[in-house]
């Protein structure tokens, strides 16, 4: 029999959109929907030998469906902004790939699929349809086979039945029963697939049912009887349509010649380099030929065009004399990835369990060293190893690459081996590339080299049947392990080019980025020192005054209750005090999130105690009693890990625990600070740059008025108050500079009209007032928030002073409320962003100047504008002095950084 493939394209094209990663070419347009479907189709015409094909897709406008019934898909929101701009290259690809493409008007692609498949039933042809839409099942028979390539799934005759349980005789009556919630088509109210599937059992046919649907008891039969009427409507709308006029016949989907020029143009344009290179047949990245040959599906042909993965040739070290050889080749290699397996997640307390090298695209080696489990082959000494392995792993001078090489580095220290040499990370270069979008090895390969990476729960499992990597089995450890080396420096290759090729990138990469992994393992592996007992004692008085409070919450309501029950405290709020309902969750039910306890805390008392009690449970929960708990045991002291690779900004971001965000408006707050201090005879001292976001807001809008503050010295925040509330600067009280700074940071920030009025307690012409003068008397601001919109939304991205590039998906996104985001981060994200830039120079030199001098001090934490070091009390003067010069000094602005240093024994005296 002879095989007709038709493609469901409108199913493919929203699903592939929702399922894949937000890819993204150089120009930061959306191209996930068109890959998906792409190598959808790549794998199709790969799996399936078929004489005939067609993709069809919906077309635009109304169907007859529309006709009989007005509410047809009405539910429907608009389709995105960036699925829309990928419909016409995607187009432009299918049509170029050589597949002919169907979009007849007045119908819907399951109605010309469905034509077709009557078609080549009639001249007793297979057809097989691609499809993730159950509604086609109504199709099948014995010629007609429904695939699903993003779940593997067949449905024949017998697969329908195991699916639905029903026949695809029945799944028409099925559908009817049950409605389309996608296309907004009613079923019976109450009826699920269980009753569905024992109605028709029972009944046999729905028109049967409808016969005897006096025998249905309770409330479905209630419901399918008011439904009587409607039911035929529904299964009319849902009756796929076999006899659409079609503007070509069935032999004119035969297989076409493929525009391969057309072809290596969209893929350029879309950045598909992976199948450019194939298309080229460029499988090592080299031209082999200019001319590019007109092609055929036809076996043998696409397997040339789309040759399979090269093979990856994956070496497991058992033996010394394998050891020896690679050790020889790692010593003469010019670039090596590494990659370390390990017992756990945590740097400080992760154990080897194997090392992976790669040296050259598709080839790498395993060595496993302490794989434990019933069978396991006989294993090289850890310590051999590692003897053998240290000159080089030491070596600065041997070129070394990873993935996130930080972690790398605190595992070779745990064993007593400084990792250097490192110049390379694919996790920061894809960082410095794309800060928007995810870093992790498996996307990442999916993005860029088009490959689907065996991924750490394929190998381990998930949940409580997830194993430790040393009871992996060896061969698919060390496939796992290897094939994680190897797609490093694939990855390094293709993504640093981007990095290289441009000066700004390169600097943020290699001056930046680079420099400061070095510096934050350091900062990691010293550590700050706490003190316990203190931690203790607050913990124990957090918890008295939170019993206090509860008693007080209680008293006022007028009856006990759960403070940290969300049920109990709203129908103590709404229903018993009878209090405003602000806003609902998503689920209808009145909200208590903060938001709305500070507001009804203006006028009403019981939510400012559970607020209060709120925020003390957190303090206690987040760290008197949990910083005692992640003590390192070996250390004494609490290591924080520093993401490097999270904020878009350029920000770092703390973690187990997070040191970053300890309050400091409160003052029960600001006491867990003090738990954070100097060894004997050491003291802590904290260098925090003054009003910075500001200082660089004046010098980007070059405004005037903020420069002439800033350099005359003057309090910017009373300078502002001055201009804003027409004062004199010495007639500024404390209440106006409260708003002018609420003002200051609210507008760098984007801050609405609204949001300032929420802010300062004011309505919003108020507000809208505050503003106006603002603008007018620093117009230079007013011209960068304009100017940088725009900007960033011809370019899709904003900038740093020192060239980091921060993307906006979002800002022209169709969507209002993102777009107005994205905006706000447009205006903020430089600040912010040459923020993070100056902090992380600042870190460099400081850790420089430390190392030149032979000092003893040590950097021991980073707080988004701060730099905390414990000194010896020998050096503290030294570092008093230096520290403003070294940190004022990193950066050239049109206005002076100000950096303020504290002293004492602990950080919250120092700071």
């Amino acid at each position: 029999m002879k095989t007709l493939l038709l493609v469901d394209g409108s199913s493919y094209l929203y699903r592939a959109f929702h399922a894949l990663p937000d890819f993204r070419n150089r120009n930061n347009e959306p191209t996930g929907a068109i890959y998906g479907v792409l190598n959808m189709l790549r794998r199709l015409h790969k799996d399936y030998e078929a004489h005939y094909s067609a993709c069809v897709f919906d077309a635009k406008g109304k169907t007859f469906r529309d006709d009989l019934y007005a509410q047809y898909k009405s539910n429907r929101p608009p389709m995105p902004h960036d699925l829309a701009a990928q419909i016409e290259p995607l187009h432009e690809c299918i049509k170029a790939m050589g597949w002919p493409m169907l979009i007849v008007e007045g119908v819907e692609a399951d109605d010309v699929i469905g034509t077709l498949a009557k078609q080549a039933e009639r001249e007793n042809m297979r057809c097989i349809i691609s499809t993730g839409d159950k509604d086609i099942a109504q199709l099948v028979n014995p010629q007609v086979t429904l695939i699903n390539t993003m779940t593997n799934e067949t449905l024949d005759e017998a697969g329908v039945a195991v699916r639905f349980g029903v026949t695809p005789a029945r799944m028409l009556d099925y559908l009817a029963l049950v409605g389309d919630t996608s296309d907004n088509i009613p079923g019976v109210p109450k009826v699920g697939p269980k009753t569905a599937v024992k109605w028709l059992a029972q009944f046999g046919t729905l028109d049967n049912l409808i016969v005897h649907a006096d025998e249905i008891g309770g409330v479905v039969g209630e419901n399918l009887r008011q439904a009587l009427d409607w039911l035929s409507r529904s299964r009319e709308l849902l009756t796929i349509k076999c006899d659409v006029p079609l503007p070509i016949g069935l032999h004119d989907l035969g297989l076409q010649p493929q525009n391969a020029a057309k072809l290596a143009e969209l893929y350029e344009r879309l950045d598909f380099k992976t199948w450019l290179r194939e298309l080229l047949q460029e499988p090592d990245g080299k031209e082999q030929g200019s001319a590019i040959p007109a092609t055929r599906y036809e076996k043998g042909v696409t397997d040339r065009l789309y040759p399979e993965p090269v093979r990856a040739d994956y070496q497991t070290i058992l033996t010394p004399s394998q050891l020896d050889e690679w050790v020889m080749r790692l010593d003469t290699a010019p670039l090596v990835s590494v990659d370390t397996e390990t017992t756990s997640l945590d740097p400080m307390q992760a154990e080897l369990v194997g090392l992976a090298f790669s040296i050259k695209p598709h080839q790498g080696a395993y060595v496993p060293l302490t794989h434990r489990y019933a069978g396991a082959p006989q294993q090289l000494p850890i310590g051999l190893v590692l003897e053998k392995l240290k000159p080089w792993l030491t070596n600065p001078a041997k070129p070394k690459l990873g993935q996130n090489l930080k972690y790398d580095k605190h595992i070779f220290a745990n064993h007593g081996i400084a990792l250097n040499g490192i110049v390379h990370d694919t996790l920061l270069q894809s960082y410095v590339l794309e800060p928007h979008r995810p870093h992790d090895m498996d996307n990442l390969a999916l993005r860029h080299l088009g490959v689907k990476t065996t991924s750490y729960d394929e190998i381990t499992g998930k949940g409580a049947a997830r194993i430790g990597f040393d009871q992996v089995d060896i061969e698919p450890a060390s496939q796992y392990a290897a094939e994680d080396a190897d797609i490093t420096l694939q990855l390094h290759q293709h993504l640093y080019p981007g990095i290289s090729e441009d000066v700004k990138l390169d600097y943020i990469y290699l001056s930046l980025e680079m420099p400061v992994m070095d510096i934050l393992f350091e900062i990691e592996r010293n550590g700050v020192l706490l003190d316990l007992k203190l931690l203790e004692s607050q913990s124990r008085e957090l918890g008295e005054k939170m019993l206090a409070l509860e008693e007080r919450a209680c008293t006022i309501a007028g009856q006990p209750f759960n403070l940290n029950s969300t049920k109990q405290i709203q129908e103590v709020l709404f229903n018993r005090l009878k209090l405003p309902v602000i806003k609902k969750t998503p689920g209808g039910v009145p909200s208590t999130d903060e938001d709305v306890l500070q507001r009804l805390a203006l006028d009403y008392p019981l939510p400012k105690v559970l607020l209060d009690y709120r925020s003390l449970a957190k303090l206690k929960s987040t760290y008197t009693d949990k910083l005692p708990r992640v003590v390192d045991a070996a250390t004494g002291r609490v290591h924080t890990n520093y993401a490097q690779a999270v904020a878009v900004t350029g920000r770092l971001a703390s973690n187990e625990p997070n040191l970053q965000n300890i309050p400091v408006r409160t003052a029960e707050g600001r006491r867990i600070r003090e738990a954070f201090i100097a060894s004997p005879g050491h003291s802590i001292v904290s260098a925090d740059y003054s009003q910075i976001e500001l200082r660089i807001m004046a010098h980007i809008s070059q405004d005037a008025g903020l420069l002439r503050a800033f350099a005359g010295g003057e309090d910017v925040h009373r300078a502002t108050a001055s201009e804003v509330f027409g004062v004199p600067l010495e007639s500024v009280d404390s209440e106006q500079r409260r708003y002018a700074k609420v003002i200051n940071f609210g507008l760098i920030y984007g801050m609405s009209e609204f949001g300032l009025a929420s802010q300062l307690g004011i309505d919003r012409p108020a507000a809208r007032v505050y503003m106006d003068r603002y603008f007018a008397r620093y117009p230079g601001v007013a011209n960068y928030m304009q100017r940088t919109r725009e900007t960033a939304r011809e370019t899709g991205y904003v900038e740093t002073v020192f060239g980091r590039r921060l993307w906006l998906p979002e800002i022209n996104s169709s969507n209002g409320n993102r777009r107005q985001g994205a905006e706000r981060a447009a205006i903020n994200a430089p600040m912010q962003g040459t923020a993070a830039d100056i902090i992380k120079l600042a870190m460099i030199a400081v850790h420089g100047w430390l190392a030149s001098e032979n000092l003893a001090s040590k950097l021991i934490m980073q707080v988004h504008d701060e730099l905390v070091l414990e000194v010896p009390d020998d050096e503290i003067e030294m570092i008093k002095c230096e520290l403003p010069k070294l940190m004022g000094d990193v950066a050239r602005l049109d206005v002076p950084l100000l950096v303020e240093v504290g002293v004492g024994p602990n950080w919250e005296v120092a700071h």
